[in-house]
């Protein structure tokens, strides 16, 4: 009996702690159940938030992106823009080329008509008699006179005491063919200048009343003189005593040939002209341009036509 309830006892301490135990269990099951559900509300809570910020997100990026579009629209119409607009300055600039080209080519039109204009109204300030052919061939009048006549200074003169004229402007070449000829040691002599028509007619009763016919093999009828035009000069120098007679043998002359080119003389009558003796003194001013064409082809005045001659004549005096 006394082991029936100590069995019973130790059975019923046992249902006891099973009881407490399942009991506790129960109670700490409560617990967590609680916590859980606590921590599920907070997880609700997170996720209400997260989900609203992700919905603020969105929205901020539609919006994002509605102003990214909008800006490409604008990006887009400035882009069309700027291509007309390059379109308009590439047509603009085509536009300004062309007219650049047409205000080139109508400066140099207008530099051309203003050259033309210039060099006739040089050629109609310039004496045309000044080129031309006058020995046998063309004709001075008894009125011609040079535009303007300059004394030859004594000093350059065979004759100390004549009065030799010479046309104003051939002056300075002459003055200045002078000066080189004496830094090369050469003495020059002008022994006649101008001549008027009557002043040949008289030379030429002389030579006539001396030589009768002959004198037409070495000088000139009146109005067909070089001498009249005022650029024309006989020369001679002191090495040959002021004469004629052997004047191309002198060193003044060979120094002529090669450089009277340069101060625009050219020989008249060279040997084997059809017009007059050969006569070697004998210089006529035709202008440095002509004279140099000339002297390098090895031609002389009366060989060019005077069409080729008078392609000179605006250039005489430059």
């Amino acid at each position: 009996m006394v082991r029936k309830n100590i069995v019973l006892g130790i059975g019923m301490a046992v249902v006891l702690v099973l009881l407490g135990w399942g009991g506790y269990s129960l109670w700490r099951l409560h617990q967590d159940k609680l916590a859980l559900q606590t921590r599920v509300t907070k997880l609700d809570r997170s996720v209400a938030g997260l989900e609203a910020e992700l919905a603020r997100v969105n929205k901020d990026n539609a919006s994002l992106t509605d102003f990214l579009e909008t800006e490409r629209t604008k990006n887009s119409d400035l882009n069309k823009s700027l291509e007309t607009e390059q379109n308009n300055n590439s047509n603009l600039a085509q536009a300004l080329q062309a007219e650049q080209s047409r205000n080139n080519a109508n400066f140099n039109q207008l530099q051309q008509l203003s050259g033309t204009v210039g060099t006739l109204t040089k050629l109609s300030q310039t004496d045309r008699e000044l080129l031309q052919k006058y020995s046998k061939v063309y004709f001075l009048n008894e009125n011609y006179v040079p535009s303007q006549l300059t004394a030859i200074n004594p000093q350059y003169l065979y004759n100390k005491s004549a009065a030799i004229q010479i046309h104003t402007s051939v002056v300075p070449f002459l003055m200045r063919m002078f000066t080189a000829a004496a830094g090369d040691g050469i003495n020059l002599q002008v022994i006649s200048g101008y001549r008027s028509f009557g002043e040949q007619a008289a030379v030429k009763t002389g030579y006539k009343m001396s030589y009768g016919s002959g004198a037409n093999k070495f000088s000139a009828d009146q109005g067909y003189s070089e001498h009249q035009l005022g650029t024309t000069v006989d020369l001679v120098t002191s090495e040959n005593k002021g004469s004629f007679t052997g004047f191309d043998k002198t060193k003044a002359y060979a120094w002529l040939v090669s450089n009277a080119h340069r101060f625009g003389f050219a020989l008249s009558y060279p040997k084997g002209n059809f017009y007059y003796i050969y006569e070697p003194w004998h210089w006529r001013f035709v202008g440095t341009t002509l004279a140099s064409k000339l002297h390098d082809s090895n031609q002389h005045f009366y060989d060019l036509t005077q069409r080729e001659i008078s392609q000179h004549l605006v250039s005489i005096f430059d």
